[in-house]
């Protein structure tokens, strides 16, 4: 089973996000029984919340759901538990170099970058409009579709 986490700061709009369209990619090519796609934010003051509406509103309208998901914060077992760990933006990158373990430090990219679409954050809309929702969308779905036929390629898939 191939794992993957997406990180960012609170896991209610850009990590269930990227997780949503993820997973909805993952399944329409069949290959939902392959993976265990997760998201986490680096702190936890929205344990057990749904993603933020905005987000849930704007996946919806572009035909990913959200509605399962709760957030949760990253735990030093996800580490070793996922091969594949994204960051949303340089800050959560940064935080979790600092805290891994040496042999997982490796695992830990930013997730644009992974994607072989540049060096950009995916920007936080939380302060933001629908506009800005909707732009974050539309870059995780560009990033999410080139890692995984990244990952397909690695893995054989």
């Amino acid at each position: 089973m191939i794992s993957v986490l997406f990180v960012c700061t609170g896991n209610i709009c850009r990590s269930p996000t990227a997780e949503g369209v993820f997973r909805h990619l993952v399944m329409a090519a069949g290959l939902e029984k392959q993976f265990h796609i997760d998201s986490a934010g680096v702190d936890s003051y929205h344990v057990g919340e749904a993603p933020d509406k905005r987000a849930v509103k704007i996946a919806r309208s572009n035909g990913v759901t959200l509605d399962e998901q709760r957030a949760r914060g990253l735990k030093p077992e996800d580490f070793a538990t996922f091969d594949y760990i994204y960051a949303m933006d340089g800050g959560h990158l940064f935080d979790m170099q600092q805290h891994a373990p040496d042999e997982a430090k490796n695992k830990i990219q930013l997730f644009m970058a992974a994607a072989g679409l540049g060096e950009d954050d995916v920007p936080d809309p939380w302060y933001g409009t629908d506009a800005d929702f909707e732009k974050v969308f539309n870059m995780v779905d560009e990033g999410a579709r080139a890692l995984l036929h990244k990952i397909k390629e690695t893995h054989g898939l």
